[in-house]
């Protein structure tokens, strides 16, 4: 069974999404401050965290920062509805992604699934088949079954959400991409108006990725039409 861990202060909330979850067969745990939710997520017994923002001992930003300095286990962010600065501080640490409260179980749960199924590494027809060939765009190598990427033969750091957008880029390198269908592909979900989290998130890419030999950032903006992954 998958395990989901949930970290939020709000007691009742929490068993209401820990019931719900656990009938659609994930095992969850539930801790109700931020110190306790960072020791939880970093034992590397859980597919994934849930965060609340707002939290006792340590705030949610805070909780994600610790973990991000340690791990890449997947992180969906609990987040006041229409308080986008949450929303945005969250993903520039490295959240996946991020719901906004009031939410139902059902959300969160399709949410979770999303996120999960796409950090699923390639597997091969059979043991006997050879491993998954890596995605070769210029300086940048990623390999799909061990969910592992590259720049100029130096290990990237991404967290699961930038894998799967450097993915869909990279496969569709000289060609310019969408954000509905970044969202889409890569988040498992529909971009909404004013979503900037998919911006957010290739912010971070350019960081980690090196530049082109012009000194350019090899993930380029297209004036209303969406990115593209340059092929040198």
């Amino acid at each position: 069974m998958t395990k989901v861990l949930l970290v939020d202060d709000d007691v009742e909330l929490i068993a209401m999404f820990k019931d719900y979850l656990e009938r659609e067969g994930f095992d969850v745990a539930a801790q109700h401050d931020g110190q306790s939710g960072v020791e939880a997520a970093l034992t590397g017994h859980y597919a994934i965290a849930v965060l609340d923002v707002m939290m006792p001992k340590m705030n949610g930003v805070d909780a994600l920062r610790r973990i991000r300095h340690s791990s890449n286990i997947p992180i969906l962010m609990l987040t006041a509805k229409g308080d986008d600065t949450d929303k945005i501080i969250g993903l520039e640490l490295g959240a996946d992604d991020y719901v906004p409260k009031p939410c139902t179980p059902r959300e969160l749960t399709a949410r979770i699934r999303a996120i999960l199924r796409r950090m699923q590494p390639v597997q091969s027809a059979s043991p006997e088949s050879e491993p998954a060939a890596p995605i070769l765009v210029g300086q940048l190598a990623m390999w799909l079954d061990k969910r592992r990427a590259e720049w100029d033969g130096k290990p990237l750091d991404l967290t699961s959400t930038e894998f799967n957008l450097l993915e869909i880029l990279a496969r569709n390198a000289g060609h310019t991409v969408s954000k509905a269908a970044l969202s889409e592909e890569g988040l498992g979900r529909t971009l909404s108006r004013f979503d900037r989290n998919i911006d957010v998130h290739l912010s971070s890419l350019r960081q980690k990725l090196g530049t082109l030999s012009d000194g350019r950032s090899s993930i380029q903006t297209v004036y209303r039409q969406g990115y593209q992954f340059i092929r040198e």
